[in-house]
């Protein structure tokens, strides 16, 4: 692999009552809700909003997403997602997404404990032809107005 990777991009989610389940802990599919709010914000960060994609007549599309529970998370508690962009030479691109738990719901610091991994594939769609374009990487980089947010490691 080699690297183009900019400063990891995070940000800082805090567990809401509303998303636990009758087990005490996070449902699991907030999980997937947690990785989609870190990836919209990486993409806000690096100017790729709907109105820009869309003047390039795209958008970005959903292929498949999995993720891999660690631990469980409680309300109250506060959760760190970081968002890792992966371009290979393909039509797709891989977003991962690390759930770390670092304060505990009386708002103390503790020990980051990894909550979940979430990887999700992507593609950008043309909104004419509604097909993925080959080279997402150069199409969401010359959309972006900050492209350097953007470029992760490129599969070799």
């Amino acid at each position: 692999m080699t690297s183009a990777t900019p400063a990891p991009f995070r940000v800082r989610i805090g567990v809401r009552s509303y998303e636990v389940d009758v087990n005490g802990h996070v449902n699991h599919a907030v999980y997937h809700q947690y990785a989609e709010h870190a990836r919209m914000e990486h993409f806000r960060a690096a100017g790729l909003s709907q109105a820009a994609l869309g003047a390039r007549g795209v958008t970005v599309v959903l292929l498949s997403t999995t993720a891999r529970f660690r631990a469980e998370l409680r309300a109250g508690e506060e959760i760190e997602v970081d968002s890792e962009i992966t371009f290979g030479e393909g039509r797709s691109f891989t977003m991962g997404h690390r759930i770390v738990r670092d304060h505990d719901v009386d708002g103390a610091s503790v020990d980051p404990t990894p909550a979940a991994d979430v990887e999700c594939t992507l593609g950008l769609m043309d909104l004419t032809e509604r097909r993925l374009v080959t080279g997402p990487r150069a199409l969401l980089a010359a959309a972006a107005s900050r492209p350097d947010v953007l470029p992760g490691p490129v599969r070799t």
